[in-house]
């Protein structure tokens, strides 16, 4: 961090109080979506507390005073802290802060220009998290034995992750009418990139959602929603941070190394691809924009491969 704190030397400072309708970091994370929101924000403390030496987060940082030296220093910076597929990520982010900035006339075009000439950092990233076995599977899954409302919920809720591939945000807003049991399906609208798709579901998931829907009734709404003392269940949408605490709960109840949910979302990417399902059938399910992303979740090893060409003729 030498190089940056050097850098920064001419003190990016605190300034007055900006309206957040001219705010470029608050105009910028206004238009994403929770999840994005919440990683995007972090990203921008993280390189505001870099470029003011600890002083400022995302919304007390002055964008505007930004010039190259600042921002070459902080790509120099992140690079040594973080993996490439972070790094630019948070480049990203800055970015379109720094867009914002010149949309709102507080920068020059040529400035703009100079601030965000930062090249993307090559290299591959490996995917964090991990893939689950079909026991640790099992073995969450038992922990939700018996009829208590909560139990029947997060045995569902595990169903559809699994089974379904979805992002823990997709889950949340799904509504009883995105449910079709006789398609065995889910219909996830608006998801990730504004975009709506079909998911379809294997006949365990089904049965799960059958037993929660017995309690939960038949009232339109949230498909999932929280569970009360008592048992009382409420129609609401849950936040998505209550689904990641409740398979950290169920991982250690299991006593199996932690996971999350986007680690079943791997493991529904990763054993499709293993069973031999198209990649682009895959990056549909997942709903990724790209099968590049999708590739990343392949395990399928050296022995694998060597066996698939060695099926090509001539």
């Amino acid at each position: 961090m030498r190089d940056l704190k050097e850098n920064t030397s001419d003190s990016l400072h605190l300034t007055n109080p900006i309206p957040l309708t001219c705010h470029p970091a608050a105009v910028y994370l206004s238009g994403l979506e929770d999840n994005s929101h919440r990683t995007m924000k972090y990203s921008l403390d993280k390189m505001a507390l870099l470029l003011s030496n600890g002083q400022c987060d995302c919304m007390t940082l002055d964008w505007s005073k930004l010039r190259y030296h600042h921002t070459a220093a902080l790509r120099s910076a992140l690079i040594k802290e973080y993996s490439p597929m972070t790094v630019n990520l948070m480049l990203s982010a800055l970015r379109r802060v720094l867009l914002e900035a010149y949309k709102l006339d507080l920068i020059e075009l040529d400035v703009y220009n100079k601030v965000t000439a930062l090249p993307n950092v090559s290299g591959k990233s490996e995917p964090q998290g991990r893939a689950l076995s079909r026991e640790e599977i099992q073995a969450i899954i038992a922990t939700c034995s018996g009829d208590d409302p909560r139990n029947v919920r997060d045995k569902a809720i595990i169903g559809v992750l699994r089974g379904g591939g979805l992002r823990r945000n997709e889950l949340v807003n799904l509504e009883l009418r995105d449910f079709n049991l006789k398609e065995s399906e889910l219909f996830v609208r608006q998801a990730k990139g504004k975009k709506s798709r079909k998911v379809y579901l294997p006949d365990e998931a089904l049965s799960f959602i059958e037993q929660w829907l017995e309690l939960r009734g038949y009232s339109e709404g949230a498909l999932f929603c929280r569970v009360r003392r008592g048992g009382h269940i409420k129609i609401g949408t849950m936040h998505s941070d209550a689904i990641w605490r409740m398979l950290q709960k169920r991982a250690k109840l299991a006593n199996i190394e932690s996971c999350s949910p986007h680690d079943l979302r791997r493991t529904f990417c990763g054993d499709l691809l293993s069973a031999g399902v198209d990649i682009v059938t895959v990056q549909k399910l997942a709903g990724h924009a790209s099968p590049v992303t999708t590739s990343q979740y392949d395990r399928r090893g050296d022995d694998i491969k060597r066996k698939a060409v060695k099926n090509l003729g001539f």
